[in-house]
């Protein structure tokens, strides 16, 4: 597998490595152990030590307390895991000032209101008119008016993604527009993402919070813009370029995607839960972010017993094996990442399709794990990032790795040291894409085998 060359110019491959939130934007400028699922929390409660999680859920014939939230601005210390990056991320960006919540104890929240009015009365977020923070010194009053829609990028059950130009900084923003009418189960997800992005403006790694505002009873949550999802990019490189992605590259991408995770453990006490290639982002600057935190659980006591969150495809045999009552821990992210790193080294996912769970039962949890060779479809690959996809893969999870192991393992600490040329590399792949960009991504929809 080749190898993206180390820039020449030093200057180059400081800015490819420094994903901090203020560079970015200038850029931009042109517990119920027997009920399982993931209720809306607006707090994460302190524990004792422990990688596993186990989801609390507001049982609908009993309410269960929860905390209030106020909005304000609170000095964000730099993250200690950035470093590790080739590259340091500037004093302006790592002492990011970022809305945060202040949680205070007393309220309960009644069962016939909704979680989008009781963010928007938690958040004090009462009128159509908000806080826009950009970066640290780009702060703006804004209304709906203040925003050019630039047209549509994303599409769910909650409502729509739109590409947006907010005008008096000419900055471009990603908009998640979630509709009022939206169903409660969904809205949890939602909020329980808009929580985890609001609380994680220090890590470099999980996509950055800029505002919210309300127009006509539906939430506008205002968000960093990428470019594409490693999903389309990957396939987009074997599929239509005929080439295969650089091992230095893929490195890049599993020490960021770490180092998010591993920010979510220790700092927000929660474990993503579904790690794949469509929930990491990269744009044009070389930045590469983790997202969609809907369906993450709270760490508590070490275990998890939820076995529906999550995309099955890239689920980890303990959280599928209907033998297993003990639950999983973090581990589960760790199986799911080595799954997504086969997958982008391989262009092809590892397993054939299932027609049914009973398939996938007898795969991956009767089966042998997939095993990353020395060659694989086409593509020749170093020992050290073939250990690590199958120690990843270790099928016993008690085996398998956590995260301070993984950022010790011989790949991962190479990929800290190396100066690549990220930015160029993701710029070449999407300048290929010609003008019609995010037509050309959709177009590869077609060709999803999952």
């Amino acid at each position: 597998m080749s190898d993206i060359s180390s820039s020449s110019d030093t200057s180059t491959a400081s800015q490819i490595n420094t994903n901090g939130s203020s560079s970015l934007a200038a850029n931009k400028t042109t517990p119920n152990k027997n009920n399982l699922r993931l209720n809306f929390e607006p707090d994460f409660p302190s524990i004792a030590d422990g990688d596993g999680v186990m989801e609390v859920e507001t049982p609908e014939v009993e309410e269960q307390p929860v905390k209030a939230v106020t909005v304000s601005e609170t000095k964000i210390p730099p993250s200690a895991s950035s470093s590790m990056l080739s590259g340091s991320r500037s004093a302006s960006a790592t002492s990011t000032m970022r809305p945060n919540l202040i949680l205070t104890d007393g309220a309960r929240l009644p069962t016939s209101t909704s979680q989008i009015d009781k963010f928007r009365v938690d958040s004090g977020l009462q009128g159509s008119s908000g806080k826009l923070k950009i970066s640290p010194e780009l702060t703006f009053d804004f209304t709906a008016e203040d925003l050019e829609d630039l047209g549509e990028i994303g599409r769910g059950a909650y409502g729509t993604v739109q590409k947006m130009l907010h005008c008096k900084s000419q900055s471009l923003i990603a908009v998640k527009r979630i509709r009022c009418t939206v169903d409660e189960r969904e809205q949890k997800k939602l909020m329980m993402d808009l929580e985890v992005v609001m609380k994680s403006h220090s890590c470099p790694f999980i996509v950055l919070f800029f505002g919210a505002i309300f127009k006509e009873g539906d939430c506008w949550i205002c968000m960093e813009l990428m470019d594409a999802s490693l999903d389309k990019f990957y396939k987009y490189v074997y599929r239509k370029m005929n080439q295969t992605m650089p091992e230095n590259i893929i490195g890049k991408i599993a020490l960021a995607t770490v180092q998010a995770l591993s920010y979510l453990k220790d700092q927000l006490k929660i474990i993503h839960r579904d790690v794949k290639p469509s929930n990491i982002l990269l744009d044009r600057e070389g930045n590469i972010k983790l997202c969609d935190f809907g369906i993450s659980g709270q760490l508590v006591d070490s275990i998890a017993q939820s076995r529906d969150a999550g995309c099955r495809p890239y689920m980890a045999p303990e959280r599928i094996d209907p033998n297993t009552s003990k639950g999983y821990d973090i581990r589960s992210d760790v199986w799911s990442l080595g799954i997504t790193l086969y997958e982008i080294s391989t262009g092809k996912f590892p397993y054939p399709k299932w027609n049914s769970i009973f398939e996938q039962l007898c795969q991956v949890v009767q089966g042998d794990p997939p095993q990353l060779g020395r060659t694989k479809s086409g593509c020749t690959f170093s020992n050290e990032f073939i250990a690590f996809v199958n120690t990843c893969l270790i099928k016993d999870h008690l085996q398998r790795p956590k995260y301070t192991r993984l950022l010790q393992h011989p790949f991962l600490i190479r990929s800290a040291n190396e100066v690549v040329d990220v930015k160029g590399y993701f710029s070449y792949v999407f300048d290929s894409m010609g003008p019609c960009l995010q037509q050309r991504l959709e177009d590869l929809t077609l060709l999803d085998d999952y």
